[in-house]
């Protein structure tokens, strides 16, 4: 009798300590998981291919997160997510529990990061942006600029290698233009040839769509024409307002025969040369990009422009103005004869050379 009352005193000691140790467990566990491990400040934690999910535990207790690695591994066990991971980067905000950490590196959307390709802009210029962008995977340089030329741009006919004057264009000249300005979302190391095709590909959307609405009787043959007078227009000014104006002057000298005569394709045409002024030599040293020397449109557009410079090349005014001049505040006097204009030159220029 006293073995068996030992053995049950035994029993239910040992009873009673199962118990509390099984109650302290749930206790612990049910507090790890409610608890918030993400406190003060956001943290981000990247997922390679190939990390197991003990790595991606320690990846997480390296950024000073508290919390039981035991807890975590049971909770993704019975939630059959551990091998379940996503690759990538993912950001994890205060106030997240172990399961919402869990869950987000499971279900929650990665990572992102944007870059911003400003209006006006040359595809040198871009290139440089994405060059120095450190999130993204660097595939594309000015030096092989002929690698974007023909992997994004097969289906552009209008490309050309030379002009109708027979001026080699060179391979930024080909795609110049080609990429819609705007801010672009991305996951980390995706590729800079990604985000510039996603650009040339809107590009081409928003151009297509603008040139099914356009008015009637404007001198422009194709979508690539209707580019070419937005990057000029672009260039011209920043002012929305007078776009449609610089529309309509240009288009009228087209439809005349009459010279362009815009100064950002001479500048465009000097490039390196440009020095940040025009002089008379300039203004006749024959260039592809030279509307004072040729007629009509440049071969390619001469920068990136946005959407409601796209807008006003294929909506000029309807006014008979054929000139105008910078009054020096950003805005610009137009005029529809050569005396009015020249009255005009007198006084916003009267001590700059400024024929148009």
């Amino acid at each position: 009798m006293k073995t068996s009352a030992l053995i049950y005193k035994i029993a239910s000691l040992v009873s009673i300590s199962l118990i509390a140790i099984l109650t302290w467990a749930w206790l612990n566990y049910n507090q790890a998981i409610t608890t918030p491990i993400i406190t003060n400040n956001a943290i981000t934690i990247e997922v390679n291919k190939g990390d197991s999910f003990e790595q991606v535990t320690k990846k997480l207790l390296a950024q000073q997160i508290s919390f039981n690695p035991i807890w975590f591994k049971l909770l993704a066990v019975q939630k059959k997510l551990a091998t379940k991971l996503k690759t990538g980067e993912f950001e994890l905000t205060p106030g997240m529990t172990l399961p919402q950490v869990l869950e987000h590196l499971v279900y929650g959307k990665r990572k992102q990061y944007s870059i911003t390709f400003p209006e006006g802009r040359s595809f040198k210029e871009i290139l440089q942006i994405t060059s120095s962008n450190p999130d993204l995977e660097h595939c594309i340089s000015v030096a092989n600029a002929d690698q974007i030329v023909s992997e994004i741009s097969i289906s552009t006919p209008h490309l050309i290698s030379v002009d109708e004057q027979g001026n080699t264009i060179s391979s930024t000249q080909k795609i110049e233009g080609l990429l819609f300005p705007d801010t672009y979302f991305f996951e980390k190391h995706t590729s800079d040839k990604d985000i510039l095709t996603r650009a040339f590909n809107k590009m081409q959307n928003v151009l297509n769509d603008q040139w099914q609405n356009k008015a009637d009787n404007i001198p422009l043959k194709s979508p690539y024409e209707a580019l070419i007078l937005a990057s000029i227009i672009e260039k011209e000014t920043a002012q929305v307002s007078e776009r449609p104006q610089i529309s309509g002057v240009f288009t009228r000298r087209l439809q005349s025969g009459m010279l362009l005569q815009t100064d950002p394709t001479v500048i465009y045409g000097m490039g390196e040369n440009y020095k940040g002024n025009i002089s008379h030599q300039d203004l006749i040293t024959q260039t592809p990009y030279n509307t004072y020397m040729i007629k009509g449109l440049p071969p390619t557009p001469i920068a990136m422009p946005g959407l409601e410079a796209i807008k006003a090349a294929l909506h000029p005014d309807q006014s008979n103005n054929l000139y105008f001049v910078a009054k020096g505040d950003g805005s610009h006097q137009f005029s529809p004869t050569l005396a009015e204009h020249n009255i005009a030159v007198d006084n916003y220029q009267r001590n700059k050379s400024a024929p148009r």
